[in-house]
């Protein structure tokens, strides 16, 4: 079932203050499922590429200028700035889905596309629960190099934080690993400005751009809901180029 962000529960998530994020709560979403649409429209085929695979349909296109026009928080792009193919993922540190696509497909996209220079990812934040606005808060709170590889290692070690009865010691254990003190990990998760910012990434996601599952992705603006295999992301890319 496609995990949804209703308008009550995007309320609820922008009064979350930082005395809220006890990490030993808010576990629930964690469970929740957030895959492809119930109509299996993601499922359904179009042009092959130049291997046989199908691109999956679009769920229709957004204005590319405004979707890219600069936010509360800076993008962080994966690749180069002139590729000719702009990947917008929107993703919530919880979701499994998202979690398979970063671990199982990224990494080939980021061989074949993204190292290559044919395409960039900017990933935005759209948490469903406190834990997942913790977990982008200290992958903003790295080094801007350590942005993406500390995303990687939150989304390999989901299950150990995710759903954790109590989340803080995980989180701290990989913080530290990309140079966080214990008392630079509290600082990052009381940063009411920064949570404030990571909210209204998510609030302008849905708002401006009809987010309202995880993983959604724009491709230079064509909209796909649904963790993307490797051969559909491959397919809607090479119909690009």
């Amino acid at each position: 079932m496609t995990e949804m962000l209703t308008r009550r529960r995007i309320l609820t998530l922008a009064a979350v203050s930082t005395a809220a994020i006890a990490l030993a709560a808010g576990s629930e979403a964690w469970s929740e499922d957030a895959t492809k649409p119930a109509d299996g429209s993601a499922n359904a085929t179009q042009v092959p590429d130049a291997s046989g695979a199908k691109a999956p349909p679009s769920a229709g296109k957004v204005d590319e200028a405004k979707l890219l026009a600069p936010g509360t928080l800076k993008d962080m792009v994966m690749g180069k700035a002139e590729a000719p193919v702009t990947i917008v993922e929107y993703a919530s540190m919880t979701c499994p889905h998202c979690a398979h696509f970063a671990t199982t497909t990224l990494p080939t996209i980021k061989e074949k596309y993204i190292d290559t220079g044919k395409a960039k990812l900017i990933l935005r934040e759209f948490p469903f629960d406190p834990r997942a606005a913790a977990a982008f808060m200290l992958a903003r709170c790295a080094p801007e190099e350590r942005y993406y590889p500390m995303v990687e290692v939150l989304f390999k070690q989901q299950e150990q934080w995710a759903g954790a009865a109590n989340a803080e010691e995980p989180l701290l254990q990989i913080s530290k690993l990309a140079g966080f003190t214990q008392e630079s990990f509290k600082a990052c998760l009381t940063n009411q400005k920064l949570l404030d910012d990571v909210n209204a990434v998510r609030e302008r996601g849905a708002n401006e751009f009809g987010v309202n599952a995880t993983p959604t992705f724009f491709i230079n603006g064509s909209r796909y809901s649904g963790a993307l295999s490797v051969d559909e992301m491959s397919a809607i890319i090479d119909g690009l180029l």
